[in-house]
């Protein structure tokens, strides 16, 4: 009973970061569920690689969510998503059987310097100024969700930090970029899932209520609050000062990166 209240309070803390944000859940939904994965005894060689495909799996739904909202006020590129989503259901897949390949300690510390990389960005950086390059064509559309799939799949992202950045430099308005970002959710988190789920197939060790590297109670859970509370943390975030709250987040990431890397001996 208490993991389940775990997930639950987990999806809600991941719901109100993604909506006061502008990120998806997967920074947040990783640590916790490797700590109450390790906590209930599931072996470190399997937990991060549990966390990571749990995330995604959660995001698939989540982002769902997102990607209606934004569409209906019109704020989706669909001419710009539908050649990078060919990249990222590519990328997603790649990360994933990537990712199976590696220890845990070696994912454990690919996501700690993900974590850094982030938090340096949501503590550092300015308001994106008008950029003059653009899009590139169709296949260097397919290039770029290549990428962003592998490396969002790679650490259980949603890959809003990776996808709105790079929109942004390439000449999108910001409103459009977090649009196409929120669509661009949906192929990484089904593709990554999927990708989770083969590479975990036959892994012996797995704990009961697992397909491959999934674990479906902690998924429902974090579904169920996550979806409830976004919708409040939309609100805050025209409440409350934006940059104070992102620097405080990134000293939360700050001090979680720097676990991961004392955990496994950096």
């Amino acid at each position: 009973m208490h993991s389940y209240l775990f997930y639950l309070a987990t999806g809600a803390c991941a719901g109100l970061a993604s909506g006061l944000f502008g990120i998806g859940g997967g920074l947040i939904l990783v640590p916790a569920l490797l700590f109450v994965f390790t906590a209930h005894d599931i072996p470190e060689s399997i937990a991060m690689h549990l966390a990571v495909g749990s995330s995604l799996a959660s995001i698939v739904a989540t982002s769902a969510s997102s990607v209606s909202a934004h569409a209906f006020f019109g704020s989706v590129l669909w001419r710009v998503f539908k050649p990078i989503a060919i990249g990222l259901l590519i990328g997603a897949l790649l990360g994933a059987q990537i990712a199976g390949l590696l220890s845990g300690l070696i994912l454990k510390r690919i996501f700690a310097v993900f974590m850094l990389i982030t938090a340096a960005q949501m503590a550092f950086a300015r308001q994106p100024l008008a950029s003059s390059r653009r899009l590139p064509g169709k296949y260097g559309l397919v290039g770029a969700g290549l990428i962003i799939g592998s490396v969002s799949s790679l650490v259980g992202i949603g890959g809003g930090s990776l996808m709105v950045p790079y929109l942004s430099w390439c000449g999108t308005q910001m409103r459009q970029a977090v649009g196409t970002s929120a669509a661009a959710g949906f192929p990484i988190a089904i593709a990554g899932t999927t990708g989770f789920i083969l590479a975990g197939w036959s892994e012996p060790i797995l704990p009961s209520a697992t397909t491959g590297f999934v674990y479906w109670p902690a998924v429902g859970g974090i579904v169920v609050a996550s979806i409830l509370v976004a919708p409040i943390g939309a609100r805050l975030a025209h409440l409350l000062p934006a940059k104070v709250l992102k620097r405080i987040f990134a000293v939360f990431l700050l001090v979680v990166s720097a676990q991961f890397f004392m955990e496994t001996g950096y």
